[in-house]
């Protein structure tokens, strides 16, 4: 008996020392997460281990990049105040993808069109679970999100004065959505901002399709170029802001040919 105990506290360590070793993988290595942080009008909001980016549409009206991971929408309300705004103001919620720490603050704004790749939306409203090596142990179940705007690869959406254009990169889930807004390009978790400055794709362990995430990132880069689109910046939903231009995304491509 003293013998299977130890081997029983044996397997639990081991366990542990794996899921530790996954977790760090991913979370380690990040540049932080600018809070507050503004470039053309738009300001990411920390909410816990995520970003919410507040985009002005025209007077007195915003929309969000993702809705963070707080139901209460708390950083986000704290954010709205500052400029003068009720929550009633969001009018719009573009999700990049629909894991629950992106899209549990959406109930927190009830005026707003909800946003998503026409393939995202049974993740999103959870209807189908994702497929990553750690995330598939999360069975679907409803989410409380409705999708009011279902969008496809390419769209060009107008959000009161403030035009979005719409890129599908699937890989991290299947529905993975860009969105390029007033200079900015919002990956998501597509991608992370490292400590060096570099872009990496998305964290292995939680996403559907790892060598899908690196082929849609590397074809995003080309599509950008071809129309001569001018990206200032990227923004990641767990990490920082890099403000120089294509050039990480271009980096990217290259060491993935």
């Amino acid at each position: 008996m003293k013998r299977i105990l130890i081997y029983a506290g044996l397997l639990v360590l081991v366990v542990v020392v794996a899921g530790a070793t996954v977790i760090g993988s991913a979370f380690l290595g990040r540049q932080a997460i600018p809070d507050g942080f503004e470039i053309n009008g738009i300001r990411i909001v920390r909410d816990g281990f995520v970003s919410v980016a507040v985009v002005p549409m025209g007077e007195g009206e915003v929309a969000l990049v993702d809705a963070g991971n707080d139901p209460s929408g708390e950083a986000v309300r704290a954010e709205l105040s500052r400029r003068g705004l009720m929550p009633e103001a969001v009018k719009a919620v573009l999700i990049t993808h629909g894991h629950r720490d992106h899209i549990s603050g959406v109930a927190a704004f009830p005026n707003a069109a909800v946003m998503a790749l026409a393939a995202e939306v049974p993740l999103a409203e959870g209807r189908a679970g994702a497929r990553g090596p750690v995330t598939r142990f999360f069975p679907a179940r409803p989410t409380g999100v409705k999708v009011t705007l279902p969008l496809q690869d390419g769209d060009g959406a107008m959000l009161g004065e403030t035009m979005v254009r719409v890129f599908a990169v699937p890989g991290h889930t299947g529905g993975s959505a860009a969105y390029l807004v007033n200079g900015v390009l919002f990956l998501g978790d597509s991608a992370d901002a490292t400590s060096e400055g570099e872009l990496r794709g998305a964290p292995w362990a939680f996403s559907d399709d790892a060598a899908q995430n690196r082929r849609s990132l590397v074809r995003l880069h080309q599509r950008l170029v071809e129309e001569a689109l001018t990206v200032q910046a990227i923004a990641f939903a767990h990490s920082g802001v890099l403000v120089n231009g294509l050039v990480p995304l271009a980096a990217f491509a290259a060491r993935n040919p």
